[in-house]
């Protein structure tokens, strides 16, 4: 069966809180580390902690009060706009942290983006009309200005509104609790679990309600109504009991990834291949709740990934025994409402469901799982042996990508895989893994429909690559090496002069994206290798697919349509010191890219080389001279 891709879904409510959640979720996941930590020093150091002592408890305060919503203040204004935005999104947090006495969780969560997003708004007001040398001046201070308003803002407005909605939904909870309806949470948690809405209930609600009752009881039962790792674990174990055909084969798999990896979303294809199963994953959750309940049981901090390990990493000295009550009990009774389902209506064994069940996943989830290649069956039915990379142009961005993961197969022991990259409008239905950007995902699919495809956020870092290593290893292994093919070696013909000296400036003057995009592209026409059209391509390129490529670096290059106004190869590269926003994410080397007959493939090549390499970045860096970058690049010019 061959895994299609994905393209976003449009509208709906679903769609919306969907995204919201995330917005959420990237907020809070990103410092998963800095609340284990705060759980920890919580567990070992409080009163009524393992290792009680007042000297060491004294972090607990300031770390849950000061430092947790800074950061989460920080990291969601770093998402809307960059660095900048991340320092002026802590700065007004300080505001909602200072005129309240509870954590500040949901306050941060608005003031960072809020706060960034407004910082955004006015850079480009003043984009442009600032003269040179004054450019630091007015970033300082209107970065200064901005965030002191805000910070006044979330102290006098929104730091009460807060209040008041968490006490209230406090006292919801208590109400749930003292009246013993919580466990009826799960008729809604383990729904939205699979319809990935589950981001927005508990990032945006349960782990700040928790904490703050962590803080208060020295633990919380919130952040295991979805953390709980049971429900999962019961529906996967009545698939390899009960199942047939390839859910039965690849049920056990997915219940070790889902139990000690806490990966829950593998589970959820075999609930889409059955709806029926939610009841199971409902009546477990509801289990495991009136478990956490009965016995008084909570975690100190939030258990994330859901695995066993983490749950029992974070339960609380005196919760021991009722969480692995709850986990078992979940795990029981999801298992025995599951293993009844299949036994009453059972899934043919040559039934496809499972990978029907898990396109729809991905459909619901709006881009591609990062654990779908664990299903069995999932991925192109024989050995790999050809992939591609596709993008607009097939000229800078796919050449990157296709060097990056030609170097990881050939490390991981399969030479005979060919990986080369294509523009495309150009792709025919000849290869068996298709990469793309997920922005250009729904463009190539047509083309290549009996392809695995694997859409990816940048071409230089994804961790999708490691996926499709892993794949050639599980099908070009059990189907034994099949005869070697040549590597497609690209070299620059002789003579050739594709990175020249004066195309190399070791400090830019840019200071926006398009700023850079104007320079490289200058350097381009002025070595006369394109013409004014294709400058403009470069801009147009870059509106529709960005051309970042993570490591600090990006190649703007111009649309399929332009590569007729390309006159010659030639690549030009350019340092920004101070770094550039490039669409939030930061860069410091742009390389502009034009390519006629894939001439240019090799310097790429030599690119990509350089910049998964953490020692050659830091080189090019602190490079003084044209020389040292074009000897770093192998490629030294006359």
């Amino acid at each position: 069966m061959a895994t299609q891709s994905v393209a976003a879904p449009k509208g709906g409510v679903r769609v919306g809180v969907q995204k919201f959640g995330t917005f959420l979720s990237g907020m809070i996941m990103p410092n998963i580390g800095a609340f284990i930590a705060w759980g920890l020093i919580t567990a070992l150091f409080i009163p009524k902690g393992f290792f009680p002592n007042e000297t060491l408890g004294a972090m607990v305060g300031p770390m849950i009060t000061y430092l947790l919503p800074v950061l989460i203040g920080y990291t969601g204004g770093k998402m809307v706009h960059g660095v900048r935005g991340g320092v002026v999104g802590a700065v007004a947090t300080m505001g909602v942290i200072v005129g309240t006495d509870i954590p500040m969780f949901i306050g941060a969560m608005i003031m960072g983006p809020l706060t960034a997003w407004v910082m955004k708004k006015l850079d480009k007001v003043w984009e442009g009309r600032v003269k040179p040398g004054f450019e630091m001046l007015i970033d300082n201070f209107s970065a200064g200005i901005l965030s002191g308003i805000m910070a006044v803002i979330g102290l006098v407005v929104v730091g009460p509104v807060v209040l008041a909605f968490s006490n209230g939904a406090g006292r919801v909870v208590e109400f749930l609790v003292n009246n013993g309806l919580l466990p009826l949470t799960s008729i809604f948690i383990e729904p939205a679990k699979v319809l990935f809405l589950n981001n927005a209930i508990n990032h945006g609600i349960l782990t700040p309600l928790g904490t703050e009752q962590a803080l208060a009881n020295g633990k919380s039962i919130l952040f295991l109504l979805e953390a709980n790792p049971g429900p999962g674990l019961g529906i996967l174990l009545a698939y390899s009991f009960f199942g047939r055909g390839l859910a039965k084969a690849s049920a056990p798999g997915a219940a070790v990834i889902q139990f000690l990896g806490g990966i829950h979303e593998i589970y959820f294809p075999y609930i889409l291949m059955k709806p029926i199963m939610i009841m199971a994953a409902i009546a477990g959750g509801m289990t495991g709740i009136f478990m956490l309940v009965l016995t008084g049981a909570g975690l100190v901090a939030p258990a994330a990934p859901g695995s066993i390990f983490a749950v029992f990493a974070m339960t609380a000295k005196d919760s021991y025994f009722g969480v692995a009550l709850s986990v078992v009990a979940a795990t029981a009774v999801s298992f025995a409402i599951g293993s009844l389902i299949l036994k009453i209506s059972p899934i043919p064994a040559d039934s496809d469901g499972l990978g029907d069940a898990t396109a729809k996943m991905e459909a619901l989830k709006g881009k591609k799982s990062s654990v779908a290649f664990a299903l069995a069956g999932d991925g192109a039915k024989g050995p790999i042996s050809t992939v591609v990379f596709a993008c607009d142009a097939g000229m800078g961005s796919s050449a990157m990508g296709a060097s990056v993961l030609r170097n990881m197969i050939k490390k991981a022991g399969f030479p005979e895989v060919k990986v080369t990259n294509s523009a495309i409008a150009n792709l025919t239905d000849t290869y068996d893994v298709v990469v793309t950007h997920q922005d250009l995902a729904a463009r190539a699919a047509p083309a290549t429909a009996s392809a695995v495809h694997v859409s990816v956020d940048n071409f230089m870092n994804s961790p999708r690559y490691d996926e499709i290593v892993e794949l050639v290893r599980a099908k070009n292994s059990a189907a034994g090496s099949f005869a070697d093919a040549p590597d497609e070696v690209v070299e620059a013909p002789v003579g050739s002069n594709i990175l020249a000296r004066e195309s190399v400036i070791l400090k830019g003057t840019a200071t926006t994206r398009d700023g850079a995009i104007d320079e490289s592209g200058a350097l381009l026409l002025a070595r006369g290798a394109v013409d004014a059209v294709y400058v403009r391509a470069m801009h147009e390129r870059e509106e529709s697919v960005s051309t970042y490529m993570g490591n600090f670096l990006a190649i703007p290059h111009g649309t399929n349509e332009a590569k007729g106004n390309i006159i010659s190869s030639a690549v030009s590269v350019i340092h920004y010191p101070n770094g550039i926003d490039w669409n939030g994410k930061p860069v410091k080397f742009v390389v502009g890219v034009a390519g006629v007959n894939n001439e240019h493939l090799a310097i790429l090549s030599s690119i990509a080389r350089v910049f998964t390499d953490k020692d050659q970045v830091a080189r090019l860096e602190h490079a003084t001279s044209v020389d040292e970058v074009l000897d770093i690049f192998g490629k030294v010019n006359a």
